[in-house]
């Protein structure tokens, strides 16, 4: 066979093609250390290998709270942020600057199966779409054991009062009534930030008003209730001895286990006790963080964290291929079954028949109409940073309720102005 240049040429130049096709790469990916998280990733890079053999994962975890905070906007601003990475959507993912820093996904063909309410949060100013829902929807109200319930004889409480009076009759019964756990400082903002249902009902344009500088926390009675539950709990002496230096997995084992009857978190807290103490997942409820009026009972809802790829990456093509199988409906699937603690926000994603008690709890608030309404950083960019480290002051007694809403109005300010909002 004779081999002219040009033959020669072509098979250099489809050796070459073949090559590439085939090159493997590893996805660096960074999370947070909620067991959820990684639950949730294991279960997506395994799938995703399966189809990919090419494809490798380098997985490394970060802190929460204000400290993941600053070490994700670090690496975005150093140009060292992983391939693939999870955040927040809504204001905190408005405030990483998203139209300079992450890459369009809006192109994705996966996109189209992603429910609106989700993608206009993860949404920037210039109208490009910038994350993938990565686990559920959450609920923020309280945990509680219902063994306790049902040997005390309580009902679930729909209002305050009512579950101020359980707490109540839980301390009287020798029983510490209610977990907090200051040691994770983000805990902390739950009776604040849960109670924003609660807030719509009495000031249905709080939202829309605060995001124009026309309505505060601390002028604002209904907005006030959050950190007035904070005080009151403290004044009422229901807590475990040791809230100031509990963590987060502390106050789940202490709810599941029967340690404590209470815990204000997040639903994604569900998985983390299914690992952890599955034999106690059974004596696991929840319910809306209840407010002033019992006929208007609802959940304060959070959208799930998204994933993002960095804008600089050098691995943006492959990444984006990850994310868009991540928004099938087979990989919802894979998901809900690894981490079935709340719906989740791909179409025609199901839930697993086998769902946990605390799961059923909170699926009728979204049946309902009406009965959620997404949290306050949801329907406004601003958030302040400050409010986790107000919030410890509160519970622990170091400052009133009235002086820490007025110092929150203040700490919001400075992200209202870094963002160009008009009014400020």
């Amino acid at each position: 066979m004779r081999l002219t240049t040009g033959s020669i040429l072509a098979a250099a130049i489809l050796a070459m093609s073949s090559s590439v096709a085939h090159a493997d790469v590893t996805l660096s990916v960074l999370i947070d250390t909620n067991p959820e998280s990684i639950a949730t990733l294991d279960v997506l890079t395994k799938a995703y290998k399966e189809k990919r053999p090419d494809v490798s994962f380098d997985v490394e975890q970060r802190a929460g709270g204000s400290e993941g905070d600053n070490i994700v906007k670090t690496r975005l601003a150093t140009g060292e942020m992983a391939d693939v990475f999870q955040y927040n959507s809504g204001s905190l993912f408005l405030a990483l600057k998203p139209e300079k820093t992450l890459a369009d996904l809006s192109d994705l063909k996966s996109e189209a199966g992603v429910r609106d309410i989700f993608r206009k949060v993860v949404t920037g100013a210039d109208g490009k779409v910038r994350g993938m829902p990565f686990g559920p929807a959450m609920g923020g109200g309280i945990f509680y054991n219902r063994k306790i319930y049902a040997d005390l004889g309580l009902q679930v409480p729909k209002t305050w009062a009512e579950f101020m009076a359980n707490n109540e009759k839980i301390k009287a019964a020798g029983k510490v009534a209610l977990a907090q756990t200051y040691g994770d400082t983000w805990t902390s903002q739950l009776f604040v930030l849960a109670d924003f249902y609660n807030v719509q009902q009495q000031a249905p344009n709080f939202a829309a008003d605060y995001t124009a500088n026309k309505a505060k926390y601390a002028t604002t009675p209904a907005a006030m209730q959050g950190f007035g539950h904070l005080e009151e709990v403290f004044k009422a002496k229901i807590s475990n001895p040791d809230f100031g230096a509990a963590k987060f997995n502390d106050g789940l084992r202490m709810v599941a286990t029967g340690e404590a009857a209470h815990y204000p978190m997040l639903t994604f807290g569900i998985g983390t006790i299914q690992q952890n103490y599955p034999d106690n997942l059974k004596d696991l409820g929840f319910f809306a963080q209840p407010g002033e009026d019992a006929t208007k009972n609802g959940l304060t809802i959070w959208m799930p964290a998204a994933l993002y790829v960095p804008a600089n990456s050098k691995n943006v093509a492959e990444a984006k291929k990850f994310i868009d199988w991540v928004g099938t409906k087979e990989a919802c699937e894979l998901m809900a079954k690894a981490v079935p603690s709340g719906p989740y926000l791909i179409k025609d994603c199901n839930l697993p028949k086998d769902i946990p008690q605390a799961v059923a709890d909170m699926l009728p608030y979204f049946e309902k109409d009406g009965g959620t309404a997404p949290a306050l950083e949801f329907l406004s960019p601003i958030k302040g940073p400050a409010l986790e480290q107000i919030t410890v002051e509160v519970g622990s007694g170091i400052r009133s309720a009235k002086d820490a809403a007025a110092l929150y109005d203040q700490d919001v300010q400075k992200q209202a102005k870094q963002l160009g909002l008009p009014n400020w």
